[in-house]
């Protein structure tokens, strides 16, 4: 399934290319700028994790404050990819990605100078917002570019980026505002934005290529509003409701999405019927390698987002490791998922999608070895160990997740793959939120019922068997996937 679909689009994807991409130097330079955006958009998302302590000291921030500071950027991010992915197809793939990375720099800068946690959680929203406009850009312009062979491996680089800045948004998140260089605190993990994307917004205008543009369209608005609102009624009661231990009211939100969801639906058929494109491009439906992909890379996502949240409240809450020393612990998981994402390419050349799924089952391996570990070794479990059980998951990660995206998008004819990535994107943001809030609900609920570090170890045990079933469905997925693309 997964390899042949990427090669199906070699030959246009080809046609595709702009010339002065065809040199493997110059792309390579291109790639490279698009991965700092990759880098940075992802570094942002967990970094302020780290710096919550500061943030409560220097702004009087409440916890619902710092719920917020967290989850607006979040939410923006996820509510305005789609919107951003169609403004790609329309007006450039190349000139959104640099007025986003414009915004996310001028929005950088402005969180990096708020004085107070209001300022900072509508700095946060729309530093989220620029993401949205900037990322889609990425995966459309990796999709479109190069044949098959580069684009396996620029697919391969961008999962390298993606968990690189999850990684360093704790590591180097940590280093920063530890180091507290010129008495900048936490507001220099915003403001080193401002230099780096100044500079790659200057390279991309000489070495990205431009995409293409299928000329200015009526804005949407109806369905912008309709998914920003159907995603809100749904993320922000999973960001909020932990903290206010989940009171009935908090589920209106997710069944009022529902109904949302279902009117925004109905208006974006009605517009398409009127001869316009609506925001949600219902005919990428009609591709089965998309939709498996939506959902293979929905259950990654599940599991993948909760197990870096429970893994790192595991490490400072349960075994008393500082953020710093925690970020550290995730280091040598971080480069088995780079080193694993970067061989993929060439074992499935090898080996075919098989390796997809052994990647899964790999991680399920790894995940039962540390629900078993915190079962044998409670109530601290031996950190050692632990390492060793996130390379050999990491490891099954890095074989699975550049593999997964690549696969949902090969097939989206070329005029969608802005759209196309914005909602493979949302998707991923969805679940990885949801994944959070709900499995993240059932280790809290766990862990209060235990009594302190055994309480810790016992809800990671929990949190382990349930992320086991995810990766095997992400296995099961791939495999039928691979039935499915067998001739009969």
């Amino acid at each position: 399934m997964i390899s042949a679909s990427v090669d199906r689009v070699s030959a246009t994807a080809s046609s595709a290319a702009p010339a002065a991409l065809t040199g493997r130097g110059r792309l390579g330079v291109a790639l490279a700028i698009l991965l700092i955006a990759q880098f940075m958009g992802q570094f942002d998302f967990f970094v302020v994790n780290v710096a919550a302590p500061r943030l409560r000291e220097d702004l009087g921030a409440s916890d619902a404050g710092l719920q917020l500071i967290v989850g607006a950027y979040a939410f923006a991010y996820a509510a305005g990819l789609v919107a951003g992915g169609r403004l790609g197809d329309t007006h450039g793939h190349r000139r959104m990605f640099i007025t986003g990375m414009l915004a996310f720099t001028v929005t950088s800068l402005l969180c990096g100078v708020s004085p107070n946690e209001i300022v900072l959680i509508v700095a946060r929203l729309l530093q989220g917002a620029s993401a949205a406009l900037m990322l889609p850009q990425v995966l459309a312009l990796i999709t479109l570019t190069g044949n098959a062979a580069t684009r396996a491996r620029s697919m391969a680089w961008y999962g390298v980026a993606g968990g690189a800045g999850a990684v360093a948004g704790q590591v180097l998140g940590g280093f920063l505002v530890t180091a507290d260089v010129l008495g900048l605190g936490w507001r220099l993990i915003f403001l080193v934005n401002v230099p780096i994307g100044l500079v790659t917004a200057v390279l991309a205008r000489r070495w990205v290529p431009a995409g293409r543009g299928s000329g200015p369209a009526p804005v949407d608005a109806a369905g912008a509003v309709g998914l920003a609102l159907t995603l809100g009624l749904v993320l922000v009661p999973l960001t909020l409701g932990r903290d206010l231990r989940w009171p009935w009211w908090i589920w209106a939100g997710p069944v009022a999405a529902v109904l949302v969801g279902l009117a925004t639906a109905a208006a974006e058929r009605a517009y398409r019927r009127r001869g316009r494109t609506p925001l949600l491009d219902g005919t990428l439906l009609r591709h089965r390698s998309f939709v498996r992909g939506l959902w293979a890379n929905s259950a990654f996502m599940l599991y993948f987002a909760s197990y870096m949240f429970t893994m790192a409240l595991l490490l400072q809450t349960g075994l008393g490791l500082s953020a710093f020393r925690a970020g550290l612990a995730f280091a040598p998981s971080a480069v088995a998922f780079a080193g694993c994402a970067l061989a993929g390419r060439g074992l499935r050349e090898r080996y075919g999608d098989p390796v997809v799924v052994a990647g899964s089952l790999l991680t399920a391996a790894g995940l039962a070895g540390l629900a078993l570990l915190c079962t044998l070794d409670s109530p601290r479990p031996s950190v050692p160990l632990i390492i060793l059980l996130t390379i050999v998951l990491s490891g099954g990660n890095g074989l699975v997740l550049p593999a997964l995206i690549g696969a949902a998008l090969a097939d989206v004819p070329h005029p969608s793959a802005g759209s196309a990535a914005g909602v493979l994107t949302t998707a991923q943001q969805f679940a990885g939120a949801a994944g959070v809030a709900l499995i993240g609900a059932i280790f809290f609920a766990i862990a209060r019922a235990g009594a302190g570090p055994a309480g810790v170890a016992s809800a990671m045990t929990w949190a382990c068997v349930i992320n086991v079933v995810l990766s095997l469905a992400v296995a099961a997925l791939t495999a039928a996937g691979i039935r499915a693309s067998r001739p009969i």
